[in-house]
């Protein structure tokens, strides 16, 4: 069986193909945004790398970034980690104009969040739950691209 999937040297699938800011596939040859690395960062330069792109406008780029960490951190942090990936594809959604998938997303985030809260896990400086609540808020109010997001609230920085 041949494949027509894009393959780094290791013969491991990548997506060679350009992407725009919210991640979406471009033509081949088109200029998209730079990629981000797939190599997980340590926790604190993960939040300081995902609340940047978060604010440049790539909350996908921002999911790619903490899912290397937490595929690649301990177990007992994963719904930390998951849950901060999943709000920012929820601001991906939302900015894509999927709202229903945005929705289940940040629901989904929030969840996490809230039970990796109720552990004694690190946080990181984080303000876990601010970012639940933006996120709840979110799907409250409907999000749309260009809102709030959840690295911050009107009240001040849930990242500190």
């Amino acid at each position: 069986m041949t494949s027509d999937r894009d393959r780094d040297a290791s013969r491991r699938p990548r997506q060679a193909r350009p992407r725009d800011a919210l991640g979406r596939p471009l033509p081949y040859g088109s200029a998209g945004v730079e990629p981000v690395s797939e190599e997980p960062l340590p926790a604190a330069q993960t939040l300081v790398s995902a609340r940047s792109l978060v604010e440049a406008g790539r909350p996908f780029a921002a999911h790619e970034v903490l899912e290397a960490r937490w595929k690649a951190g301990p177990a007992e942090e994963r719904n930390l980690w998951q849950g901060l990936a999943q709000i920012c594809v929820g601001l991906t959604h939302a900015a894509r104009g999927n709202s229903v998938g945005a929705l289940r997303l940040f629901e989904r985030g929030a969840a996490r969040l809230e039970e990796y809260g109720s552990g004694e896990g690190p946080t990181y400086g984080l303000d876990l739950p601010a970012v639940v609540s933006c996120a709840r808020d979110r799907m409250r109010t409907g999000s749309r691209a260009g809102d709030q997001h959840p690295s911050r609230t009107a009240g001040g920085d849930t990242m500190k």
